[in-house]
């Protein structure tokens, strides 16, 4: 399984970002995919979480109501929409991946990772 991420950038405080996270060299349906995060200094944190197949859905309480995690099923892509960015979530984004049906939060759980896209919200 290979991930892609992209969409990263400079955003001020309050704005909004798109990332993509573009698979393949697989069959998805079975895995769940993931976006963690890791600041400068920080240890890397779960974001949000989807369940390829079915859709459900899981975030991290820092991000419910201003991120929303989805996925399009014809281009093999999931997306996080980022809205009402603040700066303390600048870090490098990662998405990953794992099989089965379970949203695990805990990074170790996803043997397949993207290579990161750096957020910079400005204050």
């Amino acid at each position: 399984v290979q991930l892609q991420a992209s969409g990263g950038g400079l955003v001020q405080a309050g704005g909004s970002l798109r990332l993509s996270c573009a698979a393949s060299g697989g069959t998805f349906s079975s895995n769940v995919m993931g976006w963690f995060r890791q600041a400068p200094g920080k240890e890397r944190e779960f974001v949000a979480a989807i369940r390829w197949s079915r859709g459900s859905t899981r975030y991290a309480d820092s991000v419910k109501g201003r991120f929303t995690i989805s996925r399009d099923n014809a281009e093999d892509t999931v997306y996080l929409q980022m809205n009402s960015l603040k700066p303390e979530e600048t870090a490098v984004y990662y998405c990953a991946a794992r099989d089965g049906s379970l949203l695990y939060t805990r990074g170790d759980e996803y043997p397949y990772w993207g290579q990161g896209t750096l957020v910079t919200v400005s204050s």
